[in-house]
């Protein structure tokens, strides 16, 4: 009885999921997830996945002798790194989610970012502030990238005619270049385009927390204070910038959620209390 306000609310509307982190790769967690979209596009939501792989990419590249390097959290992705970065994330990792929801009833359709145009990206340089020098370093890190444009005609007909896009963060160049992109920023940008009602997050953490608490509702103008003073840190800030970049461009509400907790889509999408955190315009 919880829940049916909130079916009848989202019912035609388009939820965003990044999914990466423990739930990619605990099985019990895998089918849970496979479930909880599966059961999304039959009550009528429409869900659309975009999917990280960085563990199994370094994976592959320690079993190619190919040493991975990061800088700020970033993969220095260049040579012979951008062909394995590509193939593990469309032809490994997106097949298998694509799998893994058809085996519950699903219709799911893996894409990339060329597929259909999909995201049209540029280079993305790193800056570091010195107190040697007076201006920022800028640093190559290779086939990086960040979304300049998303098409979303192909999302728009795969939902119409009933299929669950499921999308590697992997972008195209004016070039035709091969652009490694964050999938939580791919995300972000594509629930703008298609004006998703939200942008959900799975992390490996419960949220976004202030002294250790978890705030299981925050304001964005309060969340972007917490990251001015420090508050929210680490690893969670690019999280919430992209939180940020969403509801900046229209999307209702973005959830930061425990993707270590079975059915945690469902329970954050469908209950009053949820599982994360709630970043509200």
């Amino acid at each position: 009885m919880e829940a049916l306000p909130y079916m009848r609310a989202f019912a035609g509307e388009t939820i965003v999921i990044k999914y990466g982190g423990s739930a990619m790769v605990d099985d019990i967690l895998k089918d849970g997830f496979a479930r909880d979209v599966t059961l999304l596009k039959h009550i009528g939501v429409n869900p659309v996945v975009v999917h990280g792989g960085g563990p199994q990419i370094g994976k592959t590249l320690d079993r190619m002798n190919i040493k991975s390097r990061f800088i700020d959290g970033l993969r220095v992705t260049e040579g012979e790194t951008i062909d394995v970065v590509e193939m593990v994330l469309v032809g490994k990792v997106n097949k298998e989610i694509v799998a893994n929801i058809n085996s519950h009833g699903g219709m799911a359709v893996g894409l990339s970012g060329k597929d259909g145009r999909l995201i049209r990206a540029e280079k993305m340089f790193v800056q570091k502030s010195s107190a040697e020098v007076d201006r920022p370093e800028i640093i190559d890190i290779g086939m990086v990238g960040k979304v300049v444009e998303v098409n979303t005609l192909a999302l728009r007909s795969l939902e119409s005619a009933g299929f669950i896009p499921v999308i590697a963060p992997v972008g195209f160049g004016d070039n035709g270049e091969t652009f490694n992109i964050n999938a939580d920023f791919v995300a972000s940008a594509i629930a703008a385009e298609l004006n998703a009602s939200k942008l959900v997050l799975l992390t490996d953490t419960a949220g976004v927390l202030r002294d250790g608490e978890l705030l299981s509702t925050i304001s964005e103008p309060d969340a972007r204070v917490l990251v001015e003073k420090g508050v929210i840190a680490g690893g969670m800030v690019p999280k919430v910038q992209a939180c940020f970049s969403a509801l900046d461009n229209g999307v209702k509400k973005a959830h930061i959620i425990d993707g270590r907790i079975k059915h945690s889509v469902l329970l954050e999408i469908f209950t009053d209390q949820g599982v994360g955190t709630e970043i509200e315009r």
